[in-house]
Order: structure tokens, then sequence, then C-alpha cells
């Protein structure tokens, strides 16, 4: 009965969220306040479904993540000094309301504020992978750096927690680092498992049992084993499958996590003001993160899209919070008001992060401009001037269409592609790949000035990184063909209202291609004529017309 109320509030609450152009996540937040202050019981298990939903989350990141990243300035000292200056921030800026309103802050002491200062100080891992993972982001330029920033947070909160009076890690915790050894035979049992529900199961496995079982039975965090384990297994050539595997899976339970944040205890009236006046301290946030990016050499626009998408507070505010009260270093009703600040700030930070693109874009003038020889190797703009043809995306379908278009028409072609790892391997296949963000406005009008670009093909695996890449071309005055491609019938309307000249349909285009290529061949053996080329969608974005 209890599970069945709370499956029934995470939909209402998704729809409603929905229905106002918010993510979903911000209804079942709402639904988990609005459950919790009405008093129904918590189901049995919620909290374990909660803890393996992020588990994979972790484990899922750690598959994308490149280790050597965290060696990196822009992320090390970063992090460090972000963490020290927003803890001054909100100590300050709590010692400002103690001031004020005495009764908001409640007599607490200098070390107590400075605590939840520290709380606030980090940005939420699971909410900043859902934003990346909808825009497709993950793996660019600035994905990377805000998932390095928030490895680092994380294991920064772990840290404190084993020192604040959390489990203390047993001398066992060294033996961990025989994992990596034993990563090697994982990569030799994954390699004869295979594709479908037998390698879910094997990614499941290794990150509930290996990772979070092992580390938790020696007193480290959990949590921070399943992102190992998933950083040992990122080489593996299915490490990107497995991880699109458990992508739904990993999703449903994370509506548990986000329904139990509501579940910490009953807030006062004084409790929710406190949590709403702790929002103030985001912008500052926003800034630290965008100047010492920028003082890192990356360009501005690159800088205040990390920002942007960290602009929130973090589920280990909470748990920080929980361990500094169970240590008699803060009182109980902090968690509360730090648990209302983090829900708060998920729904404002969904708000930023619908429009995040574009207002990074306007505010890169709030900073002094790079020159190009400036900036960080990485973060330099590539041209595109000299190619006819641009594809964007470079799976399987996107390599396809760039062969076509260079073998069977004879195009110069260019693909675009934001994953190192993939970049690297077609360079080694004969591919002209360029590793650039296809939603970076400046790209696109670099491409537009170049003139020479007739065709794009957006073939991206994300609907909504389709969406914003023909938004940027509309907004740079691209004149030429562009075809995207789309597995759902309203992905194909949607395209085709924002402007695309061609859209091919996945899955009925693909009946159709088939039925064509059986009927050429039939016509052929008749005949004895050249058998039929699958490329519907490249005769799609050259001639102009619409496939559904």
């Amino acid at each position: 009965m209890e599970l069945g109320l709370y499956l029934a509030a995470a939909v209402v609450g998704g729809l409603l969220a929905t229905a106002v152009r918010l993510p979903p996540l911000v209804g079942y937040l709402v639904a988990g306040f609005a459950l919790g202050a009405l008093g129904a019981p918590e189901p049995a298990g919620l909290e374990q479904i909660a803890e393996v939903g992020v588990v994979l989350l972790l484990f899922a990141i750690g598959l994308k993540f490149d280790a050597r990243t965290l060696l990196r300035r822009e992320i090390w000292l970063t992090t460090s000094v972000h963490l020290v200056l927003s803890t001054a921030v909100g100590l300050g800026f709590l010692g400002l309301l103690a001031v004020v309103g005495p009764a908001l802050v409640s007599g607490a002491s200098v070390g107590a504020l400075a605590l939840v200062g520290f709380a606030l100080s980090f940005s939420s891992t699971v909410f900043v992978v859902k934003v990346l993972e909808d825009r497709s982001d993950t793996t660019s330029l600035y994905g990377r750096i805000a998932v390095g920033l928030l490895v680092l947070q994380d294991v920064v909160a772990v840290v404190f927690m084993a020192l604040a009076g959390g489990e203390v890690p047993s001398p066992w915790a060294f033996a961990l680092l025989l994992l990596i050894p034993a990563a090697w035979p994982l990569h030799r049992i994954w390699d004869h498992i295979g594709h479908g529900e037998l390698q879910a199961l094997f990614g499941v496995t290794v990150a509930v049992a290996v990772g979070w079982g092992l580390f938790e039975a020696v007193g480290v965090h959990g949590e921070l084993g399943a992102l190992v384990m998933g950083v040992l297994l990122a080489k593996h050539p299915s490490a990107s499958e497995l991880s699109r595997s458990l992508m739904t899976f990993k999703d449903l339970m994370l509506v548990a996590f986000f329904l139990q944040i509501g579940l910490h205890g009953r807030p006062a009236p004084e409790d929710f003001l406190m949590a709403f006046l702790l929002l103030a301290v985001l912008p500052f946030q926003v800034a630290f993160y965008a100047v010492l990016l920028w003082a890192m050499r990356l360009r501005r626009r690159t800088a205040f899209l990390t920002g942007l998408v960290l602009a929130n507070f973090s589920e280990f505010g909470i748990i920080v919070a929980a361990v500094g009260a169970s240590a008699g270093m803060l009182d109980e009703r902090w968690v509360v008001v730090v648990s209302l600040a983090v829900a708060f700030s998920f729904a404002v930070s969904a708000l930023i992060n619908r429009r995040g693109v574009e207002l990074a874009t306007r505010m890169v003038r709030l900073l002094p401009h790079h020159s190009t020889l400036q900036l960080h190797p990485d973060d330099r703009l590539v041209d595109v001037g000299h190619s006819d043809a641009l594809v964007l995306g470079l799976g399987r379908i996107g390599a396809a269409t760039y062969t076509q278009l260079r073998d069977g028409y004879g195009l110069s072609v260019v693909g675009v592609e934001h994953d190192q790892t993939r970049v690297a391997e077609l360079g080694e296949q004969g591919f002209e790949v360029l590793r650039a963000d296809a939603t970076d406005v400046e790209f696109w009008a670099r491409v537009q000035r170049a003139g020479q670009v007739q065709v794009v093909v957006l073939a991206m695996p994300f609907h909504n990184a389709n969406l914003i890449a023909l938004a940027r071309l509309r907004v740079a005055g691209f004149s030429g063909k562009v075809a995207a491609v789309a597995r759902y019938d309203d992905d194909v309307a949607e395209l085709r209202r924002h402007g695309a000249d061609a859209v091919f349909h996945l899955y009925g285009s693909a009946g159709t291609a088939l039925a064509d290529h059986g009927t050429s061949r039939t016509s052929r053996k008749a005949s004895g004529s050249r058998p039929w080329r699958c490329a519907a969608a490249v005769r799609t974005s050259l001639s102009g017309s619409t496939t559904a």
C-alpha cells in the first residue's frame, strides 16, 4: 500500500513538473516533501533502493571518466580554492543572519555555522550528471571538468565523514588496492558475456557487490567504491554500451532518492524560511567557479557553463550535516534545513539549466576575453571551414553517414565529436574528426563565416543535443541543408518544427530502406543492375526532403 502511494505521488509530481516545463525530478522532490509533511509511512526498502540508484549512477560516471582528469590543475586547484571560498561565504552569510535575525540561527556557535557553510559548498553529483546526460554533455569539456570537480568534492566529503565521527576505515582498507590488478580478470570475463541482460547484470553486480559491498565492508564509503569500479572498467570497448543499458534501471531507482530527500523530518516554518534564504549563497558559488576556471585559461563560455551546471547544493551536504549532528557538532534542526536547501536548490538549478547554454553565452561579457594563444589547449576553437559537410556525433549511424558522404558522394567531410576516446579511435581509422562542442554558437559562427559547409548531419545519440545544435545553427545564420536523426515520431515532428530540412526516422526509415534493399536485389538478379546502396539519410539530407 505504501509503495503504491509513493509511486502514484512520484508520477503525479513528475507530470506536474513536466507541465510547467521543469525536469521531472523537481516533481519527485515536491512529492517527497508533501508525503513527509502528511506523515505518510515510508515503505520498506525505499532507502536501499535510493542508495542502489546512487551507486549505479556513480558506477556509470566511472565508466565514462578518465582518472587522469583529477591530476589536472583546473580540477584539483579549483576544487580546493572553491571549497574554502564557499565555506567562508556560507559562514559569513549565516553570521549576518545571526545579527539580523537571531531567531533563525538559534544561537549556533561559529563552528556549527562553519560546518553548515562547508556542507553547502558541495554540488550534487546526482543532479549534475542528470543534467549533463539530458544534454548529452557528459564527455564534453565542461562536462568532464564538472564531473572531475564533483568527484574530488565527494572524496573530501568522505574524508570529513571519517574524521568527524563517521565510520573509520579498517586496516583492511589498504587491501582495496588489489582491485587495480583485479580489473584485468573482470575485463576478460566481460569479453565473454556479450550483450543484453547478462551484460547489464554483470554491471550491476560489479557496482553493487564489488564496489559498494567491498568498500562498505572495510569502512569506506560504498558510493566511492562504485565510482572506482567504473573507472577501472572504463577502458573496456563495451563501457559505453553498458552505461546505456543501465540508464533506465538507474533512473527509475533514483526516483526513490529524490523522494527520500523530502522525508528528513517535519520542517517548521522558520526552517523553510532559513532554507530559502540560503539560496542566496548560490550566485557566489557560480561566480567562484567561473572566475577560477577562467583563471585556468578556459574560455569564458566553458567557465560559466560549468558554474551554472554546478549551481546547486549536494546530497552529500545532507550526509555531512547528519554526521556533524551525530557527532554533537551541530543541532539536529540543521539537518532538516540543509535537506530543504538542497531540494530548493535543485528546483532553482533546474530552472537555470533549462536555458544554461543561452545564459552562459550572454554572461561571457562579464569576464575579459582570452586570446587564442592564451587559451587552454583543450578549449581552443577549431575551424572546419575547408569541409563541404559536417557530421555531428560519430556513433555507428554518424560514422556510416560520414563514410557514405565521403566515398559515395565525394564530399570533403569532417566529423565533430566531443568524446576524446572516440576521436582518437576514428582518427586511427582514417576519419577526419575534430573534438568540438556542437552547442557552442561561436563554433557555428566560424562555420558560417567560412561559407563552404553545405550539409550538416545531426547524428548525436540524444534528441536534446540535436535540438540545441540545430538552434545554434539557426542563430549563426547557417543556410545550408540540415539533416537529423530521430528515434520517435514526436522527436521527428519537433526537429521539423525547429527547421531541420530532413529527418531520418531510425525505426520507420530503416523498414523502408530494408524493403528497398530487398527489392533492388531481386531486380538486380533479373536485370543485372547495380545493387541499391543503403543511403537514405544521406540522400534525404542532400535533396531536402523529409523521411518519416
